[in-house]
């Protein structure tokens, strides 16, 4: 299958998931794409979409958001996935649970979505960001779970499987 794989990233942890995302898939023998929303000028290629945002004050970021918007009718055609990638941390010391990160409201009905801890690292941040971090207690650190990613990712693969059976 054709498949797109496309994520909103602001300081590259959500690009890096959707990265590992797109290796198992094609590693499935699946047909991948990873772009940016913003690059995407068409799904009509694709036979399934996987569409994912870093999520800042509990929403998706823009171009996410515009990604699922323009291509709303396509993307109810087809097998579509969506993750989100929240900063884990918050507040300081508290377990980390990526379900907290907020609802995201999507027009279209996903067959899946998964909630990821993303990564804190002070440094790929402005003065802005900094200083909301700070105040709400992050905990400086890489929170992926790449296990989780790949399970998740191979829970996809026997979905395509049996939709192809």
């Amino acid at each position: 299958m054709r498949i797109l794989v496309t994520a909103a990233s602001k300081h590259g942890a959500t690009r890096e998931i959707a990265d590992r995302i797109a290796q198992r898939l094609g590693d499935a023998g699946h047909e991948v794409t990873c772009q940016a929303p913003e690059d995407v000028t068409s799904v009509d290629d694709f036979d399934a979409v996987v569409c994912g945002s870093a999520v800042y004050m509990t929403q998706w970021m823009s171009s996410a958001q515009e990604f699922v918007s323009r291509f709303e009718d396509q993307l109810a055609e087809r097998p579509f996935w969506a993750f989100s990638v929240g900063m884990a941390g918050v507040p300081k010391h508290a377990p980390q649970d990526p379900s907290r990160i907020g609802p995201v409201l999507l027009r279209v009905r996903a067959e899946g979505h998964q909630a990821f801890p993303g990564r804190y690292k002070p440094e790929l941040l402005n003065l802005r960001e900094r200083s909301i971090a700070r105040l709400a207690g992050a905990v400086e650190g890489d929170f992926r779970d790449w296990n989780a990613v790949q399970a998740w990712t191979d829970g996809i693969i026997r979905s395509l499987a049996s939709d192809t059976e």
